[in-house]
């Protein structure tokens, strides 16, 4: 297979792919670090999600070690990293087996597993194995007509049994791959050149507060409703009760709740019994699989809000620093590392690297990446018509000798960022979609069930993305890959599979096309709880969630209700800065799970934001007045009320202080006895005619 000359060696290329390895290894464990705490998740858990995260990046840097070794180039200054074809082998065999166990057997497993809710580790492996019974029969029933269809074909063989599983596994990691990739080949440019600007961000960042606050406030409920019925239950001393003591003192401190821990506003005690009369084993572990999920949740939320409002400080604290050209974001973060509190940039500098030169790098970066998208999509479309139009085979094939076709160390540098690009505007996708159990990343308190189905999308989707983009390229140049005659011949091993990854690539113009113009919010308008995809275009009236301008008190009144004296000194360091003393610089806090008040359900973030709407500035009184309306008010109501607002906090005009009213207007026509304009709480005059009662005056008519 390589012809090199005796000169070559691959040691150089062995010990370049040994400190890749390390090097990978090192990343992983970072990223294990930031969203698990290493040293109280057991090392059963650890390992396989570890492994789930290394395989897949290992195939990032073997796909064009692979090529490089096929297409090898005959000089030596432009030869990349190659391997013998026999290491080559091994190694894929080694990493897709491995991915291919963890990926359908060992992941799902141990997923269901850590969210059994079960103490007894016997009674977790039973319930995992029933979770996952019907997602296998329905595995093992599509192998099995797949495998009718190639004896039919081939007759039975292990070849064509390996060729089957192969292939099942890559058609269906096709399917899921094609459709988040191309949702992330839209969202990843534009939601870069949206955040170039500044007062853009801010103004989503608002626009989303009302919905998290919700969210989180929802959360904490659910926790406390949960840790109640804890709380009932450790009064239970006798009966059935008895009998899972130990199991109930466990649930107790894990909601850490007394035995008089005083119901939730949103429950009534006597209504009903809130738990059965005869406890049992399931019982009690739906009990403690739901308080898990609900921690989880509540710290999801919690972190989320924590993360925004951060983020919002940081960005009003830029927009500010606009009038003394100096930032200075000071000890804004109490949970800031090393890193954060590191100050190398003076506040000048500062202000110029985040006010002028990152708003314009994110715009180069969004138009790079968007023009990458564009060639991928393109790539995707022509590949099976037009092979040699594609620009990706251009820019990774750089050297031809007469017909060969050769790959060097720059078209391996090249292959590699068009596979991870690929890669993670799929897994990016995934932070994004609306998933079931409300399955999220947080930062050192992520769920063992959301890791292990997060690391089991990554290994599941590596493989078919790498050998999609080999497809990419001319055919004579990735059929003589170890990649293909290990894994590409069984793909092409019957014109079925041939059709299917030929054809189904080109299904990737549906979600770009669905990201691009926005069709996911009009889907979900249209069909009610259909949640596929968090669309930014799917409500930019923020209709039923609240307006920019409520996100924008709720993060006022978060980071003036968060100032403590120990942070006082801080805070002057930031105004003085900014050059605008009203914003502060936030301290972040966690809502506890027992605070008093009704369920945001039941009381929503407007009546809330009524109390503390007090920052003085123009049109105040509008939205006081907006916020205070009753809930029960109909639609014509409301627009009364607004229509109102806004006549009153429109300044009048000097010409229009001397005009006189007649008497048909409520005035009268002698300026002497006449009533004197009324005056504002925010200074100057409003205009008294009678015609606001129309609008939900104090009497009159009202709509």
């Amino acid at each position: 297979m390589l012809e090199i000359t005796s000169k070559s060696s691959p040691v150089g290329s062995t010990i370049f792919a040994l400190c890749a390895l390390f090097v990978i290894s090192l990343v992983v464990l970072g990223i294990l670090r930031h969203y698990l705490p290493l040293r109280s998740t057991p090392a059963f858990y650890l390992l396989p999600i570890f492994f789930a995260l290394w395989l897949p990046s290992v195939v990032v840097v073997l796909v064009p070690i692979d090529l490089a070794s096929s297409a090898i180039t005959d000089d030596d200054a432009s030869r990349g990293i190659w391997l013998p074809e026999r290491a080559i082998l091994v190694s894929w065999r080694i990493t897709y087996w491995l991915t291919f166990v963890l990926t359908w057997f060992l992941l799902p497993i141990l997923a269901e597993y850590s969210d059994s809710g079960y103490r007894e580790p016997s009674a977790k492996l039973a319930y995992s194995l029933r979770s996952n019974a019907q997602f296998m029969g329905m595995v093992l029933l599509a192998s099995l007509l797949g495998l009718i269809y190639v004896v039919i074909s081939y007759g039975f063989n292990f070849a064509s049994l390996k060729g089957l599983v192969m292939a099942l596994g890559y058609v269906y990691g096709l399917v899921l791959a094609i459709y988040l990739m191309g949702h992330g080949l839209v969202s990843i440019p534009r939601r870069l050149i949206r955040n170039a600007s500044i007062t853009g961000r801010l103004r989503r960042l608002q626009t989303k507060a009302p919905r998290l606050y919700e969210r989180m406030q929802d959360s904490l409920v659910n926790l406390e409703e949960l840790e109640y019925q804890v709380s009932e239950l450790s009064r239970r001393k006798v009966g059935s009760a008895a009998d899972f003591r130990d199991w109930i003192e466990e649930l107790q401190e894990l909601a850490d709740v007394g035995e008089h821990h005083a119901p939730p506003t949103t429950i009534d005690p006597t209504a009903n019994r809130i738990i059965p009369t005869v406890i049992t084993e399931k019982y009690l572990a739906d009990l403690t699989r739901n308080l898990m999920r609900a921690r989880h949740t509540r710290s999801r939320y919690v972190s989320q809000w924590n993360h925004m409002i951060q983020e919002a400080a940081e960005t009003q604290a830029i927009i500010d620093s606009a009038a003394s050209k100096k930032l200075d974001f000071g000890d804004a973060d109490p949970h800031a590392g090393l890193w954060e509190r590191t100050r190398v940039l003076t506040p000048y500098a500062r202000h110029m690297l985040h006010f002028q030169v990152l708003p314009y790098a994110q715009v180069l970066l969004g138009l790079f990446l968007a023009a990458s998208s564009a060639c991928i999509v393109w790539s995707e479309v022509i590949k099976v018509a037009f092979p040699r139009l594609s620009v990706i085979r251009f820019t990774v094939v750089h050297h031809w000798s007469k017909d060969k076709a050769e790959v060097g160390f720059a078209g391996q540098c090249i292959a590699s960022f068009w596979i991870c690009y690929m890669c993670a505007a799929a897994l990016i996708t995934m932070t994004e979609v609306k998933t079931w159990r409300g399955r999220a990343l947080v930062k050192r308190n992520t769920a063992y069930e959301s890791a292990f189905w997060y690391a089991l999308q990554v290994a599941k989707l590596t493989v078919p993305i790498s050998y999609n983009f080999m497809t990419f390229l001319v055919r004579r140049v990735y059929t003589k890959t170890v990649f293909y005659k290990f894994f590409g011949e069984s793909i092409d091993l019957t014109p079925l599979g041939r059709w299917f990854d030929d054809l189904l690539p080109v299904f990737v113009l549906l979600p770009v096309v669905a990201t691009l113009f926005g069709v996911y919010g009009k889907i979900k308008r249209i069909f009610v709880g259909l949640d596929v995809v968090e669309d930014e275009e799917e409500n930019p009236s923020a209709f039923g969630t609240g307006t920019w301008r409520e996100g924008r008190d709720l993060i006022e009144r978060e980071l003036r209700g968060n100032t403590t004296g120990r942070r006082q000194d801080a805070f002057a360091r930031l105004a003085s800065a900014t050059g605008n003393p009203s914003h502060s610089a936030p301290v972040l806090s966690i809502p506890s799970a027992r605070r008093q008040g009704t369920s945001p359900a039941r009381s929503p973030v407007r009546p809330a934001l009524a109390s503390n709407s007090n920052n003085g500035r123009a049109g105040q009184s509008s939205r006081t007045s907006r916020l205070e309306e009753p809930e029960d008010d109909n639609i014509f109501a409301i627009i009364g009320h607004r229509m109102k607002n806004t006549i009153d906090t429109i300044d009048t005009p000097r010409w229009m202080q001397d005009f006189k009213k007649p008497k048909w207007m409520g005035g009268d026509d002698d300026a002497e006895s006449g009533p004197q304009p009324q005056e504002r709480p925010g200074g100057g005059e409003r205009n008294n005619s009678d015609i606001r009662r129309w609008f939900g005056g104090d009497s009159g008519i009202r709509l």
